[in-house]
């Protein structure tokens, strides 16, 4: 798999980048802490625990505000695979789905070990934060997926008949490789989401998010980046669920004001391809970030997935200064995904600065090493 050689970084695109980097990290797993709190509940319930205009501040989960799911978690290590992939090119080994499938394998041992093992050095700095080490209810398809050394691949799927949404709300930092051409970006998403979620609906649904922040991130607008995804998908077997939720989802900004009701439609199932339509539609419709996640998390289906996919396309969209900052201020792992996300942003402006032929940072490498 290849990519195209990236533009010329001016000082100014470098701070965009970062930015957009940033927001779409962070809106992730705003998102996701966001819709945490009701994740399960219908509608009826949200109102019943939080009132007549539903969830619309932070609330406690997992013992605590603004705590993040296994969504936010695997995100982190798409990012890491990504840039070890990035650093292990150096040595001619350029596959980058077999560098994700490690770092998914990282994050698999922290739903099993107690804590880090600081004695494994190549694992990197991602995988000795301890914040990482708790268990958010990742479900099954998630640890059978990752739970042995075989990758899945798209003709050899992990978990065929798994449709979740789980391996599309992990993929939005595939979104952020914007040197990359946009069919290259939706088959890497597709070939890491096979290696846990195997049927055409899961994998395709994640490669046409990864499309879609690829389109935001190269400042397209949220509109032009959907059509370049569903000009994509039509060349690809098993389509039409996946495209036909997508353009529902367009045909549903003009029906009038968003209402929980038409988010739940947009759902259907609770599969990939309606929760990546109705994130699509909450960030068209809404008029701010919070407003947009609002109808994210407030409605019948999953509201973590929902808002965790909404917040990773705001976020793209607008930047890290959009997000709401009381949210921010309370996030788990702010540091972590901070610290993360100006490492992606750094190796992707600035990658032969810091390793290849003419000399490479002890310091990067130690973060992440090239086994």
């Amino acid at each position: 798999m290849g990519a195209t050689a990236g533009a010329v970084w001016g000082r100014a695109e470098q701070q965009d980048f970062r930015s957009r980097v940033r927001g779409t990290l962070l809106g992730v797993a705003v998102g996701d802490a966001f819709g945490a709190p009701v994740d399960g509940l219908d509608l009826d319930g949200i109102r019943k625990e939080h009132g007549a205009e539903g969830l619309t501040d932070l609330a406690p989960a997992y013992g605590r505000r603004g705590a993040v799911t296994h969504l936010t978690q695997l995100s982190l290590f798409s990012v890491d695979g990504l840039i070890r992939a990035q650093v292990r090119r150096d040595t001619g080994a350029w596959h980058p789905p077999t560098d994700l499938h490690r770092a998914y394998r990282r994050w698999a041992a922290t739903q099993r070990d107690w804590g880090p093992d600081l004695r494994r050095k190549d694992d990197g700095w991602l995988a000795h934060e301890e914040w990482l080490y708790v268990r958010r209810d990742a479900p099954k398809a998630l640890l059978l997926g990752l739970g042995d050394e075989t990758m899945g691949t798209p003709e050899a799927p992990k978990n065929p008949g798994e449709r979740g949404a789980e391996a599309a709300a992990r993929s939005a930092p595939f979104g952020l490789l914007v040197g990359w051409e946009p069919q290259l970006v939706a088959q890497l998403a597709v070939e890491c989401a096979a290696q846990t979620h195997g049927h055409p609906t899961g994998y395709l649904a994640a490669g046409a998010y990864a499309v879609i922040v690829h389109g935001l991130a190269r400042g397209e607008s949220l509109d032009a980046a959907v059509q370049r995804a569903l000009a994509l998908l039509v060349a690809r077997p098993g389509h039409p669920p996946v495209t036909e939720a997508l353009q529902h989802a367009l045909g549903a900004v003009r029906q009038g004001l968003p209402t929980p009701a038409r988010v739940t439609e947009l759902i259907g199932e609770g599969t990939a391809e309606g929760l990546v339509a109705a994130s699509v539609y909450c960030a068209l419709v809404g008029e701010d970030v919070r407003h947009g996640l609002r109808l994210a998390v407030n409605h019948d289906g999953p509201s973590a997935a929902t808002g965790a996919l909404t917040g990773g396309l705001l976020g793209a969209l607008h930047g890290e200064t959009a997000l709401p900052p009381a949210w921010l201020a309370e996030l788990e792992g702010r540091a972590t995904l901070l610290e993360l996300a100006d490492d992606f942003a750094m190796e992707m402006t600035q990658g032969p600065a810091l390793h290849g032929p003419a000399g490479s940072s002890p310091g990067w490498l130690a973060r992440y090493p090239r086994a």
